[in-house]
């Protein structure tokens, strides 16, 4: 499973350069991944070190393998992230958080990302919890489900496919749930920019790994893990965290936001990785607020 882990690093170069990699750096990747970040930050200075952070075991099995060339100075926490509590005397000379779900978590059928693909209801990014996509999918009210959907999604038919999913359940997989949306949406629907199930599974994993809870409790606690002058830099997917980060930051007295436009990828980086077209960078730098 190791070396199926591949998640290529959106907006590498504005990320590392807004970072300021300073020799001797102590950084923080809360969002590990496969690792990809991580490498640029370690190879951006002499004698980097850096802590990683994913809930997925894969993701932490395969930056140990991608990272192994600095095992002295790296270490792995697994968990979420806004669960992270570093030692007192420990700061960070910069943080930095993906938000996006790798190409792997997806690819992997039966971790339940896709809808491609048929596998297991699932959309856990760490396997320990217990709440599971089908437990939302088969047990929640229709009014429930058609918050979710609205809310997470922004999905403007959410109360006509609730309702359908409410009529067909229970669901066992993952085609089942998407062929169930794409059967109850008007035609135009269908054959839009994006599959009609695009919005109800994004709305389902956010739901299932509380995303924007654990990002807001992040937020509000990652600027004391900095040093003073220290950089915090946030990717986001989708407007719903973006709007989060931008609101966030610039309201954080502790911070000072260092890109005032929100950085976005090139035309040349979305054509070699189309993940990056709705990738957002914002970055913020920790201020001395004792004075």
């Amino acid at each position: 499973m190791t070396a199926q882990f591949h998640h290529v690093p959106v907006l590498a170069e504005p990320t590392i350069a807004g970072l300021e990699i300073v020799a001797g750096g102590v950084y923080l990747d809360c969002t590990v991944g496969g690792g990809g970040h991580s490498a640029l930050i370690l190879q951006a200075a002499e004698n980097v070190s850096l802590v990683g952070i994913d809930r997925d075991e894969m993701a932490i099995a395969a930056a140990s393998d991608t990272l192994k060339d600095y095992a002295d100075r790296v270490s792995f926490w697994r968990g979420n992230f806004c669960e992270y509590q570093p030692s007192s005397d420990l700061k960070f000379d910069g943080i930095l958080a993906d938000l996006g779900v790798s190409s792997t978590q997806f690819d992997v059928a039966e971790r339940g990302f896709s809808f491609r693909e048929s596998g297991d209801l699932d959309m856990r990014m760490d396997n320990r919890q217990t709440l599971t996509a089908a437990e939302i999918i088969n047990h929640y009210k229709e009014v429930e489900l058609a918050d979710i959907f609205f809310k997470l999604g922004e999905e403007r038919l959410s109360r006509r496919i609730a309702r359908q999913i409410v009529e067909k359940r229970p669901f066992k997989t993952t085609l089942e749930l998407a062929n169930a949306i794409s059967a109850c949406v008007p035609s135009s629907y269908r054959h839009g920019r994006i599959h009609p199930a695009t919005r109800t599974f994004q709305a389902l994993r956010i739901a299932v790994n509380r995303e924007l809870e654990s990002l807001e409790k992040w937020l509000a606690i990652a600027p004391n893990w900095l040093k003073t002058s220290g950089k915090i830099a946030v990717i986001t997917f989708h407007s719903l965290e973006d709007r989060i980060v931008k609101h966030t930051f610039r309201e954080d007295d502790r911070l000072q936001v260092l890109t005032k436009k929100v950085i976005i990828a090139t035309d040349e980086e979305t054509r070699a990785n189309p993940r990056a077209r709705s990738a957002k960078l914002r970055i913020a730098q920790r201020i001395d607020v004792s004075v």
